[in-house]
């Protein structure tokens, strides 16, 4: 299993996903233990508009733990066969483990940051 996470430069969960630095990528053994940590750079842009979706399913990656995130990159990321759980924060590699452990479900919101936005250059169209 591969799990992506969107994280700032310390390795913290990014709030918003489509405004990251990076994107870890963890891999899970069927253990449930992280064998391998890649990180690989943010593509700029709004997460719904992006080609990050694809770059990671490419990549085998099937979850998305992220902490804010949009409707419109949920539906990106869930078209390209990821699942996305919303509401994590701390340090990512924390984060990893809580989940597969099972200490961690979806919240069930979506980032409420795109309203703000909206009209100051952000155009996302959900």
């Amino acid at each position: 299993m591969k799990i992506a996470v969107p994280v700032t430069s310390t390795n913290q969960v990014d709030e918003h996903f489509g405004h990251c630095e990076f994107y870890s990528i963890y891999t899970v053994s069927e253990k449930n233990e992280i064998t391998k940590i890649e990180t690989i750079p943010s593509v700029q842009g709004c997460g719904c508009k992006s080609s990050i979706a694809g770059v990671l399913a490419a990549d085998g990656v099937t979850i998305m733990l992220a902490g804010g995130i949009g409707g419109g990159a949920i539906n990106v990321l869930y078209n390209s066969g990821i699942e996305v759980i919303r509401g994590c924060s701390g340090d990512a590699q924390e984060v990893v483990k809580n989940f597969i452990s099972g200490a961690i479900t979806d919240s069930g919101e979506s980032c409420h940051q795109h309203a703000a936005h909206q009209g100051e250059g952000h155009q996302c169209n959900h």
